[in-house]
C-alpha cells in the first residue's frame, strides 16, 4: 500500500500539519495517561515524540491503557512503539527504558520544550514539578484527579503558572475511590494532549 503522511491527516484542521511535524514532545510514563496521549498525538501528526518508561505491559493494566493483550509481558517503551507506528509511520520516536529521577531527568528531557508528566506515583510527579519548573523554557502538563466514576465535566485543565498545567477534577484520589477506570483516565489523557496542540500551534489561554 502507497500509504502518504497527507492521507493520513487529510481529515484534521487545515493549516497546522507543518507546526505540528516541527514539533517535539516528550512523555514521561506510558501508563494510562501516557499511553493515551502518545497514540492521540501520533493520530495528530506530531513529528517527534520522546517516549519513557521502564514498566512492563501486565494484565490489569488493559483496563485503561492503550496495550493489547498481545503486548501482556513486553516493555512499554516497544509496545507503544510498535502501537504507533501502526497508527502514524510517519512520527519520528525515541524511546528511553528507564526509570526517572532527579539525576537523569535533564538528561533525559534534554532540549525538548513540551513535556508531559503522566507518572502514577505521587512522589515522581512532585519530583518532575520540582526540577522541571524552575526552568522557564520548559513547559510541563501534568494531571492528577482521576479516579473513581465521577462526572465527566469535573476534569478541567487550570493554568497554575506561565509554564504549568495541571489537569484533574482536584480531589479524587486513588485510594479513596478504590479503584481507577479507563473514562476519566482518557478524558485526563485528552485533556493534556489538547493542550499540548493548543500551545504548539500558539493558542491562549486553557
Amino acid at each position: 500500500m502507497d500509504l502518504k503522511e497527507e492521507d493520513l491527516l487529510k481529515r484534521n484542521i487545515k493549516g497546522i500539519s507543518e507546526k505540528l511535524k516541527k514539533a517535539k514532545v516528550c512523555i514521561l510514563g506510558l501508563g494510562g495517561l501516557g499511553s493515551n496521549v502518545a497514540v492521540l498525538f501520533a493520530r495528530a501528526g506530531i513529528g517527534y515524540l520522546k517516549l519513557i518508561d521502564f514498566d512492563v505491559v501486565e494484565a490489569n493494566n488493559l483496563n485503561r491503557q492503550q496495550y493489547r493483550i498481545s503486548h501482556i509481558g513486553m516493555k512499554k517503551t516497544e509496545a507503544m512503539k510498535s502501537i504507533i507506528k501502526e497508527i502514524n509511520p510517519f512520527i519520528e520516536l525515541d524511546t528511553l527504558d528507564i526509570k526517572v529521577n532527579r539525576e537523569n531527568i535533564h538528561s533525559i528531557v534534554g532540549d525538548i520544550e513540551i513535556i508531559v508528566e503522566a507518572f502514577d506515583r505521587a512522589e515522581t510527579k512532585a519530583m518532575t514539578l520540582e526540577e522541571l519548573l524552575t526552568n522557564k523554557n520548559k513547559i510541563v502538563v501534568s494531571a492528577s484527579g482521576m479516579a473513581g466514576l465521577g462526572p465527566a465535566n469535573e476534569i478541567i485543565t487550570r493554568k497554575i503558572k506561565d509554564n504549568f498545567y495541571l489537569i484533574g477534577d482536584n480531589y479524587s484520589d486513588y485510594e479513596e475511590c478504590s479503584g481507577i477506570m479507563s473514562t476519566r483516565v482518557m478524558l485526563c489523557a485528552a485533556h493534556q494532549a489538547n493542550i499540548v496542540l493548543r500551545l504548539i500551534l500558539g493558542e491562549k489561554g486553557e
